[in-house]
């Protein structure tokens, strides 16, 4: 696994699956909020934004390069601390802020989606390597989405597979 994101975890509930991950970043909070929780943020790192209104209740559209967009509603809204959406393909995306230093910050991640089992090794593989695009981000780094991304996916993929089948 990457040296800067740690590896994901997941569970099932019935025909929930929970996806977490836990993200140690050398950036402090008001910086990373800025990019988990803002329409100029979030391209850089996730998908491009359509529709964003900054609110418990608001309406959000994210778009994937290819892909129609996916709206929802902000679900939990916590000035600089949480960021919740619910998205129609996703599912509930969370971002839980904790300051843990002037220049360093933790975010706790889940995403609860209704998927089957299986998929689990390609979703912690999909947001791991998000993960990787956001530490880029932060760094000064935004994600180039004309450059495909498939073989570091397929690396990820082939590692969660391995830890999935070792946990079932």
């Amino acid at each position: 696994m990457s040296k800067a994101i740690a590896q994901g975890t997941s569970t099932s509930h019935g025909d929930t699956l929970v996806l977490r991950f836990a993200l140690y970043l050398p950036h402090g909070v008001e910086k990373v909020w800025g990019a988990v929780a803002t329409p100029v943020g979030l391209p850089g790192w996730l998908a491009a934004v359509d529709v964003f209104e900054s609110r418990l209740g608001g309406r959000i559209a994210l778009r994937r390069p290819g892909d129609p967009a996916a709206s929802g509603i902000v679900t939990a809204w916590d000035v600089g601390h949480v960021a919740e959406y619910t998205v129609s393909v996703h599912g509930r995306i969370r971002f839980h802020l904790e300051s843990v230093g002037p220049e360093a910050s933790v975010v706790r991640f889940t995403n609860e989606r209704a998927v089957a089992r299986e998929l689990r090794p390609d979703l912690l593989a999909c947001w791991h390597q998000r993960f990787e695009f956001l530490h880029d981000a932060l760094d000064g780094n935004p994600r180039d989405w004309s450059v495909p991304g498939r073989e570091r996916r397929r690396e990820l993929r082939e590692l969660y597979e391995s830890v999935c089948v070792r946990q079932s």
